[in-house]
């Protein structure tokens, strides 16, 4: 064997298990990025549910006589300014998380007052339909919780990946960026509590 071809092939070893090991942090750092993507459509996914289930409420509520208008159209405002702020999943930038929450917060809190204001009219209360679909808000509450968790677990995941050495040499050379939380509301330590039970 000539003496030269033992240095070519330490070289071609050492390249090829370069290229194996930035091909394996590329194709892990890419799974979990589309975990966090997929986990994020379920958040979006939850939300959008409750915005039809707020939708067919509105449509129920409307037919109580005299129900205070003023509260119906800030909930069909509300709705709408949070059915129009979507997030790609490519862009979920802070600033974006921010604006898509502060839609939903208002919806929310639009909601809310909805549920309080019903308080005064008792045939509204004992609506089957009314009592159904506070029933499956109140489970889609929870999904919204649910998925807005599992999508935080799944950036985490991505993001501490990307960022620990030595994924981290390539993470950033590949194009990969750390990815925004969902975060608390601001003052949701305080939130009063919605009863969707009424009596």
């Amino acid at each position: 064997m000539k003496k030269w071809l033992i240095p070519v092939i330490i070289i071609v070893v050492i390249i090829f298990g370069i290229y194996s090991w930035a091909v394996g942090i590329n194709n892990t750092a890419v799974e979990l990025e589309a975990n966090a993507k997929t986990a994020w459509a379920n958040v979006e996914s939850s939300y959008q549910r409750r915005n039809d289930l707020i939708g067919n409420l509105v449509k129920t509520v409307q037919g109580a006589a005299d129900f205070e208008k003023s509260t119906l159209t800030d909930v069909i405002a509300a709705r709408a300014k949070a059915t129009s702020t979507t997030i790609d999943a490519g862009s979920l930038t802070p600033e974006n998380m921010a604006q898509f929450q502060q839609a939903q917060t208002g919806l929310s809190g639009a909601l809310s007052k909805l549920l309080l204001v019903v308080e005064r009219y008792p045939d509204l209360k004992a609506n089957q339909n009314f009592l159904e679909l506070q029933s499956q808000l109140e489970g889609t509450e929870n999904r919204i919780n649910v998925a807005r968790d599992r999508y935080n677990e799944a950036v985490n995941t991505y993001d501490i990946y990307t960022t620990k050495f030595p994924a981290k040499i390539l993470a950033g050379m590949f194009g990969f960026k750390e990815m925004a939380r969902y975060k608390a509301d601001a003052g949701s330590e305080k939130a009063p509590d919605v009863d969707f039970n009424f009596k």
